[in-house]
């Protein structure tokens, strides 16, 4: 009989079996980062047991870790939740919300100034699957109760929109449809679960489904891609979750500790980029090149009104998030408009927001919109980022931008 104890196996054996178990009870700021695929079971009863739909165990390293539980709970607690699900970005939040909750013959309605992303899944993925879509105008709640119908299965929100930044009155939209029956999923990076709750409008109940690209704000270095998708209702959540486990969707330990490394700090940075964009909006409003600043905080931007209300409920100092656009005189071509945003130093030209540098993007608005927009002046739209610069020298920067390319001197 071979002999088998520790001391007879090979050191390769005994390394990778090695007993020992650092002592309990260490504690710090920032929590530990699990790392698996693999998840040990102590014996087959337990592995039998083990249930990968709740937050009680461990079964494998897509269905959860100590790391991403405690994300997930943060995130909830952020945004009023009870149930969370990880996916590896904000457009894949989005994709699961559909893939889990649609099937062949079903209608999902989109506002005409969603994330562009999104409405290209609708247009592609999900048509070729036998799922039809139409766009509805976010400003006008009867658009959207005109527009559903005995198939429509899913409504998207989203505020304020994207690029154009028009910001809905989100109580009279879910109101709508709860009536009809409808789940309602928001695209909520924008709000980030600071600028409201999107669980409660301050009226006891709000959306059924809260998504967020933790790309932008929860995550706030411009170097992490993930996505979550929030939930209050048990039954909705185990119909994503199941999607979620049969996609295979996971994020990376590394990742989530990015994130959970930046949460604590997410409101005063939230707060610093709100206060540095409203004073460049409120700089850009008087120059003469720019026609008009899309920010929910002014007074002139549409929905302005519906934003004072929901952001500003309950007492509350109503907040904004780092973004806003303008639309450049139509007196100025796209491409002195291009020339204007490669002019500037400080802002770069790139996609995404909520990180230290300040972003700029000029847009083609006719392409992205099915519908006339009578509320937005002729023009071309840039859209901003605010990073965590000075004020003054970003002003700066656009101003001798300004000076350069978009100039009647």
């Amino acid at each position: 009989m071979t002999d088998s104890s520790p001391d007879s196996r090979d050191p390769i054996t005994q390394l990778i079996h090695h007993p020992y178990q650092p002592p309990a009870g260490f504690q710090a700021p920032q929590p530990g980062v699990h790392k698996a695929s693999t998840v040990i079971f102590a014996d087959t009863a337990a592995m039998r047991k083990r249930d990968w739909r709740g937050r009680s165990g461990y079964t494998y390293g897509l269905h959860g870790t100590p790391t991403t539980f405690t994300l997930e709970e943060r995130l909830c607690q952020l945004e009023g939740g009870l149930q969370c699900l990880l996916v590896p970005s904000g457009l894949a939040a989005l994709a699961t919300v559909a893939l889990g909750l649609l099937s062949q013959g079903d209608e999902i309605l989109i506002p005409d100034n969603a994330y562009g992303p999104n409405k290209a899944l609708a247009e592609d993925e999900l048509a070729r699957w036998g799922i039809s879509h139409q766009w509805y105008d976010p400003l006008d709640p009867s658009d959207l109760a005109a527009r559903i119908g005995k198939r429509t299965r899913l409504v998207w929100l989203e505020a304020p929109g994207s690029v154009t930044m028009e910001f809905p009155d989100l109580p009279a939209l879910t109101a709508i449809c709860r009536e009809h029956g409808v789940i309602s999923a928001l695209d909520n990076t924008w709000g980030a679960g600071l600028a409201f709750k999107p669980f409660d409008f301050g009226q006891g109940w709000g959306v059924d489904i809260s998504a967020q690209a933790l790309t932008k704000y929860p995550s706030g270095g411009g170097d992490v891609l993930m996505g979550s998708i929030i939930t209050r209702d048990e039954a909705l959540h185990l119909r994503l979750k199941g999607t979620h486990m049969r996609l295979g969707l996971g994020v990376g330990a590394n990742d989530v500790e990015s994130v959970l490394r930046s949460l604590p700090s997410i409101a005063l940075r939230y707060q610093a980029h709100d206060v540095a964009a409203r004073s460049l909006a409120q700089w850009l409003q008087a120059q003469p090149a720019v026609a008009q600043v899309l920010h929910p905080a002014l007074a002139q931007s549409p929905g302005h009104a519906q934003w004072q209300a929901l952001c500003g409920a309950q007492g509350q100092v109503a907040q904004a998030a780092g973004l806003f656009s303008i639309v450049v005189h139509e007196r100025y071509s796209a491409a002195q408009v291009d020339a204007f945003c490669d002019a500037l130093r400080l802002f770069k030209l790139g996609y995404s927001w909520g990180g230290p540098i300040s972003l700029v993007v000029p847009y083609h608005l006719p392409s992205m919109r099915s519908r006339p927009q009578p509320h937005l002046h002729a023009g071309t739209v840039v859209r901003f980022s605010i990073g965590l610069e000075a004020v003054q020298d970003l002003q700066a920067d656009l101003a001798q931008a300004l000076a350069l390319h978009l100039s009647d001197r």
